[in-house]
């Protein structure tokens, strides 16, 4: 469904993408995971078109986006949850998730969306009337996911969803993240908490440098020396079996 090829990025003089390539097959969860700073939220902007690539191709459902503008390429069905959340914290979360629904006009069909928001996510139903700044961190995160999830994307983009949260609401977003790839929604995440990510994941690519030095299966990744030694705090763990997306 998504195919990166050579994608290079560069920030002025600085390349901070150094000619990555992958693919995200329909109906997955694909993981970029790495250090700080190896260029995986920048991998992510030039998909969803908020930077222009120096070289190299994505391609979405057979169309070529690297000329197309953030609007045409969400309109697409490429939504990106950025790092951060960004939520409008002086809007209510019920403005919020209409606001994720900007580009439709199926005005019933967004209604019946966000109830089901509403339903999904029952602290963002029960407080739908307050500013979403008066949201916990966790709270906004299932907020900035449920916004994401109004656009209908076909392929949704999650850029450290985990980033900044207690274990427990951790454990909840990656939760989410594994139920909504069960119900058939294709996902690059991107994660520094390579343990967590790696456990949910049919495939996985390590970034280094803007460069990615490793891939493979997330189960397989959880018990690979290199991975385990770099990241995952030298402890091998038994993995849970996980679905192969194919030939990368």
């Amino acid at each position: 469904m998504l195919e990166v090829t050579d994608l290079r990025v560069a920030y002025g003089q600085i390349e901070a993408v150094k000619g990555v390539s992958f693919r995200v097959p329909e109906g997955s969860i694909v993981t970029l995971v790495g250090a700080n700073g190896a260029g995986k939220t920048t991998t992510l902007a030039a998909i969803s078109g908020l930077l222009r690539p120096r070289a190299g191709a994505i391609t979405f459902d057979g169309r070529e986006l690297t000329r197309l503008g953030t609007h045409t390429i969400t309109r697409l069905g490429v939504v990106q949850v950025p790092e951060g959340r960004d939520i409008l914290a002086t809007m209510t979360i019920l403005e919020n998730l209409e606001l994720g629904a900007y580009g439709r006009r199926d005005r019933d069909a967004v209604r019946r969306d966000i109830a089901r928001m509403l339903e999904r996510f029952p602290i963002l139903g029960q407080r739908r009337g307050l500013a979403a700044g008066s949201l916990s961190g966790g709270e906004q995160q299932m907020l900035a996911i449920a916004r994401g999830l109004m656009a209908r994307p076909k392929v949704f983009l999650l850029d450290e969803p985990s980033m900044g949260l207690a274990p427990q609401l951790v454990r909840e977003v990656f939760r989410i993240v594994a139920e909504l790839r069960a119900e058939g929604q294709t996902i690059l995440l991107v994660e520094q908490n390579a343990r967590k990510a790696l456990a949910i994941s049919d495939y996985a690519y390590v970034m280094e440098s803007g460069r990615i030095t490793l891939e493979g299966r997330g189960a397989d990744l959880l018990t690979n020396d290199a991975m385990v030694s770099a990241y995952l705090g030298g402890i091998v763990i038994d993995a849970p079996p996980v679905v192969d997306p194919g030939p990368t």
